[in-house]
């Protein structure tokens, strides 16, 4: 039986560094150091499958230490992975930093991931599954190649367009079913695509000046579903960090308020969190896109409380154990 969810993206192994507060620029401070698995897609296929749906990750890695790594994580985790070796190229590796208030700063290394190929994917997992997701920390053009394929047989496509990149070709998005941008990707498409630019330039949104982050904040959830609409996906959902989401979809839009009074240590792979949560999500309910968009919230809240990325993510018996606490009496 395929999983339902397959995602398709990176593995970097992550090297972290905890610091009271970031370097300037010149300086250096003394921190504490951990290494552990990471990645975008890899994140998110462990948070779907923590949450309690089988999902299958499809990325590159080199032949090195990271590597062989990566494989018992993956074996003591029970994840399910498909690890394409790139001899001539490293596994990906990002340097990360947080500090005292779990904010963190990120540079990644693609390596392999840079590398991966339309020859290397399973179509076969592709057709069977419910749920495939992409972002942007592989190779671009492969995301329009596996949206295609997903698209052939009704398969959900849902892309983090994470980090976002001078090279993306917004041509992709007429593949996508659910766009999951945060803050700043979503200010970055606005601008990029000329229907919401020039959208971004009329009243009410030019009357906070050039679109930024301060006025997505500022406007209305109206007007943010009426520039949620322009990017023409049948559902955008915005995450908003310590905020929640914002669901926008052709039929209308909701707000989600993130869960509080959750000790914050390492904000890391939250966004990742929320992704394979709303996939797993998307899979327990039948296809309901808010009640997924409110799991997603749920698995992001729990990984923020513990350190790295992978590893942070929860389990179905922490969410259920969590959710009945936050219950009424």
């Amino acid at each position: 039986m395929n999983p339902p969810v397959v995602v398709v993206g990176a593995f970097v192994q992550d090297l972290n560094w905890r610091c009271a507060q970031f370097p300037r620029a010149g300086e250096t401070v003394i921190g504490n150091f951990a290494s552990g698995p990471g990645g975008k897609g890899f994140n998110q296929a462990v948070a779907a499958g923590r949450a309690g749906v089988a999902a299958v990750f499809l990325g590159a890695v080199g032949r090195d230490g990271f590597a062989e790594a990566a494989k018992k994580f993956c074996q003591a985790e029970g994840v399910g992975a498909r690890f394409i070796t790139k001899p001539k190229h490293a596994t990906a590796t990002a340097a990360v930093l947080v500090n005292a208030a779990g904010q963190n700063q990120i540079i990644v290394d693609l390596g392999a991931s840079a590398h991966l190929q339309p020859r290397d994917i399973e179509a076969g997992l592709i057709r069977g599954a419910k749920v495939v997701i992409c972002q942007h920390e592989a190779n671009l053009p492969l995301n329009a190649h596996v949206f295609r394929l997903a698209r052939r047989a009704g398969v959900t496509t849902v892309l983090n367009p994470a980090p976002m990149r001078a090279d993306f070709d917004s041509s992709v998005l007429a593949l996508v079913d659910v766009l999951i941008p945060n803050e700043t990707e979503f200010v970055a498409l606005v601008n990029l695509l000329p229907e919401t630019a020039a959208l971004a330039r009329e009243q009410p949104f030019g009357d906070f000046g050039a679109f930024g982050e301060p006025t997505l904040h500022a406007l209305s959830p109206g007007d943010l579903h009426r520039l949620c609409r322009a990017l023409a996906v049948p559902t955008v959902i915005i995450t908003l960090g310590k905020r929640g989401c914002f669901v926008s979809q052709a039929d209308g839009h909701a707000f989600i308020p993130a869960h509080t009074g959750l000790t914050v240590v390492d904000t890391t792979g939250a966004g990742d969190a929320f992704v394979g949560g709303f996939a797993a999500g998307l899979v327990q309910t039948g296809g309901d896109l808010v009640a997924a968009a409110r799991h997603g919230n749920t698995v992001a809240a729990l990984s923020v409380t513990k350190l790295g990325t992978a590893r942070s993510m929860p389990s179905r018996g922490e969410i259920a154990r969590f959710l009945r606490r936050r219950q009424p009496a």
